[in-house]
Order: structure tokens, then C-alpha cells, then sequence
């Protein structure tokens, strides 16, 4: 399902107008956005989480030049679902 299909099944569902709900999708994104750049975690009860997770250096290996290579620390941005969001 893309960003724009949600936005016209909401705008369906709620009778609210698509370039209003298209907004406010475009505002939630933007502050989920805004809150892993600043390192925070973001909890969306009954959804699930945005989490930022810490990976340490690493020693990696470029197998199509037989070399190795160093993975510096870096921070991923990972979800995890909540246990009520359950796919049937």
C-alpha cells in the first residue's frame, strides 16, 4: 500500500478531504522523522515502535576483492510491532 492510497482510504473512511488527511500523514512522517534524527525513541500504543538501535564497528569482508574492511559504529532507525498488532 503506498502513502497516497492510504491518504484516500482514510479520506474515504472519515469523509475528511484527501488534501487535509494528506497533510496530516505528511506531518506524521515528518515528526517520526524529526524525532530519530534527534535520537528518540517513538511509541505509537497498539501500532508499535520507532526505535533507534546502536550497531558497534566491524570487521567485514569485500568478497570481490578478497579484502577486508572496517564498518564504523553507526545508529539504524528499526520498528518494532506491538504485540496487539497481529497479522491474521
Amino acid at each position: 500500500m503506498t502513502k497516497q492510497e492510504i491518504v484516500k482510504q482514510i479520506a474515504r473512511e472519515t469523509g475528511v478531504e484527501a488534501a487535509t488527511v494528506s497533510t496530516v500523514v505528511e506531518g506524521f512522517m515528518e515528526e517520526v522523522r524529526a524525532a530519530q534524527i534527534r535520537k528518540e525513541n517513538v511509541y505509537l500504543r497498539g501500532f508499535g515502535t520507532f526505535a533507534i538501535k546502536h550497531r558497534r564497528e566491524k570487521t567485514a569482508r569485500n568478497i570481490a576483492k578478497n579484502t577486508t574492511i572496517k564498518i564504523p559504529a553507526h545508529d539504524i532507525s528499526a520498528f518494532k510491532p506491538s504485540k496487539g498488532f497481529v497479522i491474521k
